[in-house]
């Protein structure tokens, strides 16, 4: 058995997988295997991989299950301690594995911990230094665009973007694994919501180092698709993971936050997607309940009733709003 299975999911990824499958085994650390989960490619990128990297296990769908439904099934076929997710459209330093490997075993209380993720097109920029959320109903990439060299040190943060996150087996399995309701977006954000509410930890972890393209699959930041499944699951986030006191308390700047955001893909010519997706959100709450354990539902148990978690969240969603507002403040 190896000590971590890394799992890529991939969708006509032929362009980039040379390079992610190569720095892979440029590894430092190299007791890990490589799980590609397939989507329904049809660019000939499994032909490539079984040609040129014969070591990397293949399974195919036979349809799209989007990123939740690859990543599950690679979860289930690995039997690894540790699981370390990765998109396609990624290269990573020599010390990736191991860095990230060090930094979930410091800690029991850890379980995720996400590479320092830098701009492909431009290394010296930050692509994602760890997920916040906040009180406006928005989840965003700590430093997104800023200066690599001031994400140095590690950092706890909201949650881990999965596209370079390594994750506790067996927390993965207690707390439920990623929802497929989301199909895309949001679903990791949604996993390190919940990670919280059973009382772990999510951390950046900055020595290990990965250089992200970005959009690879949707091929863009903003599009129809993106923006619908992304809105309908912001909806789905707050349903299954908000106490009702704790969505009254925060449903001013809820309402604001969907305002706003309104605003913004109106000028982006998406409005119609995202209320589409809102509508869809709302829609579809009622059959929406947060995902528990097999134990905790056999017992009864209701996770996500401890005041000390909540309130702890409750801060973080406040202070992801003020690092927020700091971002728009004019430097100097």
């Amino acid at each position: 058995m190896k000590t971590v299975s890394v799992i890529i999911p991939n969708l006509n990824g032929r362009e980039y997988l040379p390079g992610c499958l190569t720095s892979l085994r440029k590894q430092t650390f190299q007791d890990f295997e490589v799980l590609l989960i397939d989507n329904g490619s049809t660019d000939g990128s499994l032909c490539y991989v079984r040609e040129h990297f014969p070591e990397v296990k293949i399974r195919v769908s036979g349809k799209n299950t989007g990123f939740c439904g690859a990543v599950n099934e690679g979860i289930r076929l690995s039997d690894a301690p540790y699981v370390l997710l990765l998109n396609n459209d990624t290269i990573s330093a020599d010390t990736m594995v191991e860095e990230l490997l060090r930094a979930i075993q410091s800690s029991p209380r850890r379980f995720a911990c996400q590479a320092k993720m830098l701009s492909m097109q431009n290394p010296s920029r930050i692509d994602d230094a760890g997920d916040f959320y906040c009180a406006l109903g928005w989840a965003f990439a700590r430093g997104k665009g800023k200066e690599a060299t001031r994400f140095q040190k590690e950092k706890q943060v909201f949650s881990c973007c999965a596209a370079a996150a390594i994750y506790r087996r067996d927390l993965l399995n207690q707390i439920g694994g990623f929802d497929r309701r989301h199909f895309a977006y949001l679903e990791d954000l949604d996993l390190g919501w919940r990670a919280q509410l059973y009382g772990y930890e999510n951390w950046y972890s900055p020595s290990a180092v990965v250089y992200h393209a970005g959009s690879a699959t949707t091929g863009s930041r903003y599009n129809a698709f993106k923006v619908r499944l992304s809105a309908r699951n912001s909806v789905y986030v707050i349903a299954k993971n908000m106490p009702s006191w704790q969505i009254l308390l925060n449903l001013p700047c809820l309402l604001l936050g969907y305002g706003i955001k309104g605003l913004f893909f109106l000028k982006k010519g998406f409005f119609r997607e995202y209320a589409g997706g809102l509508l869809n959100g709302i829609r579809g709450i009622r059959r929406i309940h947060p995902i528990r354990s097999q134990a905790d539902a056999r017992a009864g148990r209701e996770v996500g009733t401890d005041w000390k978690i909540l309130l702890k969240i409750q801060a973080e969603l406040l202070l992801g709003l003020l690092y927020r507002l700091l971002e728009f403040l004019p430097s100097g």
